[in-house]
């Protein structure tokens, strides 16, 4: 797999979004208030996180998603 330079907290936080994305996808209708808001606090945090003033800014973001998605199939593998 190819390494990225994205900081761990980044890359956690991709992860935990992810995997709210599916849980609330999987959710029955009007019981999700909760991860609701759990997942937008952590895509705020993966938006506002200072890595993305650096060069490349947020056009990087699809890479964070896929290498997220990559590290996370490798663990359960």
């Amino acid at each position: 797999m190819e390494q990225y330079p994205y900081p761990d907290d980044l890359v956690q936080a991709q992860i935990a979004c992810c995997r709210d994305y599916g849980a609330l996808a999987s959710a029955p209708r009007g019981s999700s208030a909760t991860q609701r808001r759990q997942l937008l606090h952590l895509s705020a945090r993966i938006l506002f996180h200072p890595y993305w003033a650096g060069a490349g800014g947020r056009a990087q973001m699809e890479g964070l998603r896929r290498y997220a998605r990559a590290l996370e199939q490798t663990r359960a593998a």
